[in-house]
């Protein structure tokens, strides 16, 4: 559905609130609210705004990871071997030889 069939009315918005809510559900996408032809606001069905919320969470640990490692305040991982060498396993032993490879 193109951008501008998305454009509603607050007057269409008010005299048809359940019609609206059934397709926000139904496409999935944003719908832009106008008030004296100016948009105003948007409309979202609940299962996108939620993807919206963890997407913009996920992008902020980003950032503040970004910004720690450019202020020196990251710590590097291990290294992967290293973990093999203080285990004592069967598996460790593998471990231990690919990491010598």
């Amino acid at each position: 559905m193109t951008r501008s069939a998305r454009i509603k009315t607050i007057s269409y918005f008010k005299a048809n609130p359940a019609e609206m809510i059934e397709e926000l559900g139904e496409v999935r996408e944003p719908m832009i609210i106008t008030q004296n032809g100016e948009a105003k606001a948007v409309v979202q069905d609940i299962v996108s705004y939620e993807k919206t919320q963890e997407t913009l969470a996920l992008l902020k640990i980003l950032a503040l990871g970004e910004q720690q490692v450019k202020e020196g305040k990251a710590v590097p991982p291990p290294r992967p071997c290293a973990a093999f060498a203080s285990a004592s396993s069967n598996r460790a032993r593998a471990g231990e030889a690919i990491c010598r490879s």
